[in-house]
């Protein structure tokens, strides 16, 4: 069965919940004032994108576009913590750029890039566990020996990301539909790419092995046929151009028997300076190709001419009948040789960005009596409060006094028995 070519996908991550810690208090026979003992909640599983070189397609993510991770276990009696929710691994192909997907997208602008996989192996964080909530044995004071109160889970981090494909090759293979790259690539590796005399034979980009001698390989890649307009979203260039942009050299390849071939190497050199200012200065190979046609041989010397005035050495070969193919192959691998590795946007750490203040909220006015307040430290501490327990409710209302917002909503107008909206909790202000 053959697996269905995908180089962009967006799909929805969430990591686990911290696990609930305990409210418990140590009941043996004999040890009348055991007391309070209820254990942490495990920490919830990360989701996890890790790099696996046998990959090199994100077809697997046609049928499954949610993903979610394990949560945390809640705390025990006799101080056991919970175990911990096991990480998501995701498995993607080298090359994968991990985008996040928020307003920006909406906008027109560029959506941030959490991360540029492209070692075997490499891994990287994208939504990180709630910690597990603490259970009563960290309350206990010498002033409050029975502490009725625990924390719930941390919540968990989801995001919603694009992940998109840039195959990674030491060279591409570029020219027009039907100038014989993937007749090449069959040729100069074990790749065996759909050939046929119709343009856009090749759908997808194809990934081949060239054998340089017995100690080196390099990769070689047929980018599907570009055509004018190409960078604008015509034909089939659009969604592939971005794989050129992964090689160091290209060898682009014209068709002898097209109408004219120097006119179709400047329509692609445009093409790709147009898409990316980087792709036009990328070191060239041009070769002509079907040189063992006796057409091609007649136009050869007045292309020759053209090129000359450009500066730009053409060679020639015939995919077909194997001329010259192994002497391109060695000349593009010298020319690899003589090119500075690509820079790729990796982040094999954590990147911490300053962000607003996790204290800061705002009181909003939702009609009458009905207030909602909004921020980070506020609504983890509600989500993290055991309600249950008047000893959580106590230690949640503390946490308002610290950040201000009881007297930020008194001096918004809130009176007694008004709705104050937190997260998802709704509570009754009483003086």
């Amino acid at each position: 069965m053959k697996v269905m070519f995908t180089d962009q996908v967006e799909i929805h991550v969430k990591s686990g919940k911290g696990g609930d810690g305990m409210v418990h208090f140590r009941r043996e026979k004999f040890v009348p004032m055991g007391g309070p003992d209820g254990g942490d909640g495990g920490k919830g599983g990360d989701v996890v994108f890790e790099v696996k070189e046998t990959l090199n397609t994100l077809s697997t993510f046609r049928r499954n576009q949610k993903f979610k991770a394990p949560e945390g276990v809640k705390g025990g009696p006799s101080q056991m913590s919970g175990k911990y929710g096991e990480d998501l691994v995701i498995y993607v192909p080298p090359g994968t750029v991990i985008y996040e997907i928020t307003d920006v997208e909406n906008t027109g602008g560029t959506p941030p890039v959490i991360g540029d996989l492209t070692e075997p192996g490499q891994r990287l964080i994208v939504c990180k566990g709630g910690r597990g909530g603490r259970g009563n044995q960290h309350f206990a004071t010498s002033r409050n020996q029975v502490p009725r109160t625990a924390e719930r889970g941390e919540p968990a981090e989801e995001k919603r990301v694009r992940l998109e494909l840039k195959l990674i090759a030491d060279i591409g293979l570029i020219g027009v539909p039907n100038a014989g790259k993937s007749t090449l690539l069959s040729v100069l590796t074990n790749a065996r790419p759909k050939i046929a005399s119709y343009p856009f034979t090749t759908l997808e980009p194809n990934l081949g092995v060239a054998e340089i001698d017995l100690d080196t390989t390099v990769v070689l890649a047929d980018i599907p046929g570009l055509i004018e307009g190409a960078s604008q979203g015509l034909g089939l260039g659009h969604d592939f151009l971005r794989h050129i942009q992964r090689t160091r050299v290209l060898i682009h390849i014209l068709d002898g028997m097209g109408e004219d071939p120097f006119a179709d190497y400047s329509q692609i050199n445009s093409e790709l300076a147009l898409f990316d200012p980087n792709l036009g200065k990328k070191p060239q190979i041009v070769v002509l190709n079907k040189i063992d046609q006796p057409d091609v041989q007649e136009k050869l010397k007045d292309l020759q001419k053209k090129f000359k005035k450009k500066k730009v050495e053409l060679m020639t070969m015939s995919a077909l009948a194997r001329t010259n193919t192994r002497d391109l192959l060695i000349k593009a691998y010298q020319l690899l040789q003589e090119t500075p590795a690509l820079e790729l946007i990796e982040l094999p750490m954590p990147v911490y960005k300053p962000k607003d203040d996790p204290r800061e909220f705002v009181i909003t006015n939702e009609g009458p009596g009905e207030w909602r307040i909004t921020g980070v430290a506020i609504e983890r501490s509600a989500a993290m409060t055991h309600w249950e327990h008047d000893g959580s409710v106590r230690r949640f209302q503390k946490i308002m006094a610290t950040l201000g917002v009881d007297v930020a909503l008194r001096e918004a107008g809130v009176e007694e028995g008004d709705t104050v909206s937190i997260g998802e909790y709704e509570l009754e202000w009483q003086e």
